[in-house]
C-alpha cells in the first residue's frame, strides 16, 4: 500500500457507520484532493493533504454524513488549487459544492484591509452556517486542526490566528454547545497569546490535582456506594476543567487558584431525568451544599441546549467540590452540542425542541440583509450570539433568553417589533424602571405600551439597547420615517469623520468617487448611502477607512500628513541588515513582505538593500547571488506620525488627567498638551499624539470621545 493509501486507511476505522458506496465516494474525494494538493507542503514539511484528511477524521468522529466528509477533504481545493466549484459539483454533486463554497475564504475578492477581509470571511461563514450547520462544523474542525499544528508559523501570524480563535471560533463552538471543541480551542489559543500565564496555571492545576486526587477518589467511591444503596444506576467520574476558564475566573474575581470552587469536580451520569434529581438528593445527604452554588439547567436549559444539574458541596477534607449531574443524552449534547444533532430538522419532538434553542441562527439571515457593513455585522454577532445569557420571564411565565447586560428596551423588541416601537415604560418585578434598566436572571418584566400609531422610538434608545436586533429595528424605523433628516445627518457625520481622521472635507471627494464608495457598500443611490450613514446602517468610520485605503500612496491633503491605514515598519529602520551596519532598506514592490514573514535582502546600486520575501522569484533567481544578504525584521521599529488634536469639553477638575489616561491606555505616545479655558464651562485641550496608522488614530478618537464631559475631538491641520 502506498503512503497516501495508508493515509486514507487511517481514516477508514472512523467510517464504520457508513456503507461501502459512501466510503467509496470518500476515497474518490480523497484521490481528487490529493492530486490537487500534490507538491504542496505545510510549513511543518508534511504533505498538505494531511490537513484535509485530519479535518475529515475529526468530523467522522462526530458521525457526520458523506457530503460533509467529502467537503472536508475538498475544502481547500477551490482556494488553493486550480480545481473549480463547477468541477466539484460535476463530480460530487451540488450539496458538496455548496458546503465547500461556504467554507472557502474570500481570498480572491479585493478588499482594503485585513480587518475587512477577516470580517467578510466570518460573515460569509456565518451566513452559510445559518443555511447549513455542517458548514460551521467543517470550519471548526479545520480551525481545531490548524491550532493543533500552529507551531511552525511565524509569531505574528500565530498570534493573529489565536486571537481570532479566541474571539470568534471558541465562542461559536460554545454557542453551538460543543464543549470539548470550545475548551480545546480556548486552551490552544491561550497558550499562544499568553504562554507564561498558561503554563503557570497549568502547573498549579497539576500540582493541586496530585494533592487532591486521593480525596477526590474517596469522594467518588463514597458517592458511587450511596447511589447503589439508593438503587440509582449512574456512572461517577472526575471532570477535567480547561485551563482558560480557570484563569478567566481568577482574573474576573481577583481570586487565587485555591479559591476556584470547580477546580475539583465530579460528574454523575444517570439513566433518566428522574434519576438525576434522585442523585442530587443523595449528594446533598452526603455533603453540605454551599449556598448560592446550585443551578438547575435541566429545568431551564442554556440557549445552546446544555442541560445539567450543578451543585458545589464541602467535600472530603473540607475542600469544595463541584458536582454535575446529567443523563447520557445530556452528556453527549454537552460534549458535542449541535454535532450530536446536526440532522435536527427531521421532525422529532427532541429535534423541534433543539430547533427552538437554535433560533438565533435564523436571525443571522435577517441581520445580514439589514447590516451592510461586514465589520458591524461581525460585531453584532459577537454581542448577541457569543455573550453570556440572562433568563427573564414575561408576566405569563414564558422564559426568554437575552444576552447578559440586556435592558428593558431589548426585552420589548424581543417580544415584538411593534411592542418595542410603542414602548412607554417597563415594570421589573412589579416596580417601575427606566428603559435602560439592566435585566437580571429571574426578573419578571412587563412592558407598558401606547396604542398610538404615531409613537416611535427615540434615538437615545440606540445608546442603551444591548442587542443588535433591537438596535437594527430602531434604525429601520428611523430609516422609513425620517429619510430627509437621515440624509442630512449622514452627510454631517461623514464630513466630520473625514475632518477628524484625514484633515479633509466632504466636498473634497468627487461625486464620482462617493458613488463608487456607495456601490462598495452595496447601495446604488447616493442619497440612500448618506441616509444609511445617518441612521447607523453604515458607519462613517468604515467609509473613511475604505476611502483612505484607496488614497494611500497618493499625495496627502494639504491639511495634514498622510497616515497609512495600517501600521507598517519605517522604510529605513524596520529591517536590520546582518554585518553591514546601518544601511538604507527598501521594501520590494514585487512581493511586498510584511513583518513576521521570512525575508532576504538584495544590495542595489543607489537604493541600499531591497527587502524581499524569501520565496520571491526575484530573489530566488537573482542576477548576482553574491549581492544577497541576511536581513531580519526590527521588532522595535515602527514609523510614527504626529497628529495635532483639539479636544473640546466641559471644564472640570481632572479632565486633562482623564484625557491623558485614555491616550496612555490606547498605547499612544503623548508628545505635548496645553489647556485653555475659553469660557466658564468650556475647556479646550490642544495636544499632539504620535500614531502608527489611521486605524490606530480612529480607535484613539473613539476612546477620547468616550471620556466623561468630552464634547468633540477634532484633528487639526499641520
Amino acid at each position: 500500500m502506498t503512503q497516501l493509501g495508508t493515509q486514507f486507511a487511517d481514516l477508514a476505522p472512523h467510517l464504520d457507520y457508513l456503507g461501502p458506496s459512501e466510503v467509496a465516494t470518500l476515497e474518490r474525494a480523497f484521490a481528487v484532493a490529493e492530486e490537487a494538493h500534490r507538491g504542496q507542503l505545510r510549513l511543518s514539511g508534511e504533505p498538505y493533504i494531511s490537513h484535509p484528511l485530519a479535518v475529515a477524521q475529526l468530523l467522522a468522529e462526530m458521525h457526520l454524513d458523506t457530503d460533509a466528509l467529502a467537503a472536508a477533504l475538498l475544502h481547500d481545493v477551490v482556494e488553493d488549487t486550480a480545481i473549480t466549484s463547477e468541477e466539484i459539483r460535476e463530480q460530487f454533486g451540488a450539496p458538496v459544492e455548496k458546503l465547500v463554497e461556504g467554507v472557502t475564504k474570500l481570498g480572491r475578492i479585493k478588499l482594503h484591509s485585513q480587518a475587512q477581509v477577516q470580517a467578510e470571511n466570518i460573515r460569509k461563514m456565518l451566513i452559510a452556517m445559518a443555511e447549513d450547520l455542517r458548514v460551521v462544523l467543517i470550519k471548526l474542525a479545520d480551525r481545531l486542526h490548524n491550532m493543533r499544528t500552529i507551531a511552525p508559523l511565524p509569531e505574528e501570524r500565530r498570534r493573529r490566528i489565536a486571537q481570532e480563535t479566541m474571539d470568534i471560533y471558541a465562542p461559536l463552538a460554545h454557542r453551538l454547545g460543543m464543549g470539548q471543541v470550545k475548551a480545546e480551542l480556548e486552551d490552544l489559543a491561550f497558550s499562544v497569546l499568553d504562554h507564561d500565564n498558561y503554563e503557570r496555571v497549568r502547573q498549579e492545576i497539576l500540582s493541586r490535582r496530585r494533592l487532591r486526587e486521593t480525596a477526590l477518589e474517596l469522594a467518588r467511591e463514597r458517592l458511587s456506594r450511596q447511589l447503589e444503596v439508593a438503587e440509582l444506576t449512574a456512572e461517577v467520574a472526575g471532570r477535567p476543567k480547561n485551563i482558560t476558564s480557570i484563569y478567566r475566573k481568577m482574573q474576573q474575581g481577583g481570586r487565587s487558584i485555591g479559591e476556584i470552587y470547580d477546580l475539583v469536580a465530579l460528574r454523575v451520569i444517570c439513566e433518566d431525568v428522574k434519576a438525576c434529581y434522585g442523585a442530587l438528593g443523595v449528594v446533598h445527604s452526603l455533603w453540605k451544599p454551599i449556598p448560592g452554588r446550585f443551578k438547575d439547567y435541566i429545568a431551564m436549559p442554556k440557549g445552546n441546549g446544555y442541560q445539567s444539574l450543578h451543585t458545589t458541596v464541602v467535600g472530603e477534607g473540607g475542600e469544595p467540590v463541584e458536582i454535575q449531574i446529567r443523563t447520557w443524552e445530556m452528556h453527549r449534547t454537552a460534549e458535542e452540542g449541535i454535532a450530536a444533532h446536526w440532522h435536527y430538522k427531521e421532525g422529532t419532538r427532541a429535534d423541534q425542541r433543539l430547533d427552538e434553542g437554535f433560533g438565533w441562527l435564523r436571525s443571522l439571515l435577517e441581520w445580514q440583509k439589514e447590516v451592510l457593513d461586514a465589520e458591524r455585522f461581525v460585531e453584532h454577532v459577537r454581542l448577541d450570539v457569543f455573550q453570556d445569557e440572562v433568563f427573564v420571564f414575561t408576566p405569563k411565565g414564558d422564559v426568554l433568553s437575552l444576552p447578559a447586560g440586556s435592558t428593558a428596551i431589548d426585552f420589548a423588541y424581543r417580544i415584538h417589533t411593534d411592542v418595542g416601537h410603542r414602548c412607554l415604560g417597563a415594570k421589573v418585578n412589579s416596580r417601575m424602571v427606566t428603559l435602560d434598566h439592566r435585566l437580571q436572571n429571574g426578573d419578571i418584566v412587563e412592558i407598558l405600551t401606547t396604542r398610538s400609531e404615531r409613537h416611535g422610538p427615540s434615538r437615545d434608545w440606540l445608546k442603551f439597547a444591548r442587542t443588535s436586533s433591537a438596535r437594527e429595528k430602531i434604525r429601520q424605523w428611523f430609516k422609513r420615517e425620517r429619510r430627509e433628516e437621515n440624509v442630512a445627518r449622514g452627510r454631517e457625520l461623514l464630513d466630520r469623520e473625514l475632518r477628524r481622521m484625514r484633515g479633509a472635507q466632504l466636498p473634497a471627494i468627487p461625486a464620482g468617487r462617493l458613488q463608487e464608495l456607495a456601490r462598495e457598500f452595496r447601495i446604488p443611490d447616493l442619497p440612500d448611502f448618506f441616509a444609511a450613514i445617518g441612521y447607523g446602517e453604515v458607519s462613517a468610520r468604515a467609509v473613511v477607512l475604505r476611502w483612505a485605503a484607496a488614497e494611500e500612496g497618493a499625495a496627502a491633503p494639504a491639511a495634514g500628513p498622510a497616515i497609512p491605514l495600517i501600521s507598517r515598519p519605517s522604510p529605513g529602520g524596520g529591517v536590520k541588515v546582518a554585518g553591514l551596519g546601518d544601511l538604507l532598506t527598501t521594501i520590494a514592490r514585487c512581493c511586498k513582505p510584511v513583518p513576521g514573514e521570512p525575508i532576504r535582502g538584495y544590495v542595489t546600486r543607489g537604493r541600499g538593500v531591497t527587502v524581499h520575501r524569501t520565496g520571491c522569484a526575484n530573489i530566488v533567481h537573482a542576477a548576482d547571488p553574491r549581492r544577497i544578504v541576511q536581513v531580519e525584521w526590527d521588532a522595535d521599529s515602527r514609523q510614527v506620525y504626529p497628529v495635532r488634536l483639539r479636544i473640546e469639553g466641559r471644564d472640570r477638575t481632572g479632565l486633562l488627567r482623564d484625557v491623558a489616561t485614555a491616550i496612555a491606555e490606547s498605547k499612544v505616545n503623548l508628545s505635548g498638551a496645553a489647556v485653555e479655558v475659553e469660557s466658564k464651562n468650556q475647556a479646550v485641550i490642544s495636544t499632539v499624539v504620535e500614531v502608527t496608522s489611521l486605524t490606530e488614530l480612529s480607535r484613539l478618537l473613539e476612546r477620547l470621545e468616550g471620556v466623561r464631559d468630552v464634547v468633540q475631538v477634532v484633528r487639526e491641520g499641520g
